[in-house]
């Protein structure tokens, strides 16, 4: 089975809610560190986290992570 590997679209979901970094790390309780992580795919965040970052953007799962196959061309 190929490996998928988790994306997001949290930097683009952050500044549609003009959000710094250090504003959505505090509204979910950890470092502008670790926000920015994410948005450059270091980090994969737990499914708790997933959860807390999707209720402060107000964003399904679905839109803001999603898989991506690397044996899939990009469009």
């Amino acid at each position: 089975m190929e490996e998928l590997i988790l994306q997001n679209r949290l930097r683009h979901a952050r500044s549609q809610r003009h959000l710094s970094q250090g504003e959505l790390a505090q509204l979910v309780g950890v470092s502008r560190q670790t926000i920015c992580s994410i948005e450059n795919h270091q980090f994969c965040p737990s499914a708790r986290l997933a959860l807390l970052l999707c209720i402060a953007l107000e964003q399904p799962f679905e839109t803001l992570f999603y898989f991506e196959d690397p044996e899939q061309p990009e469009a």
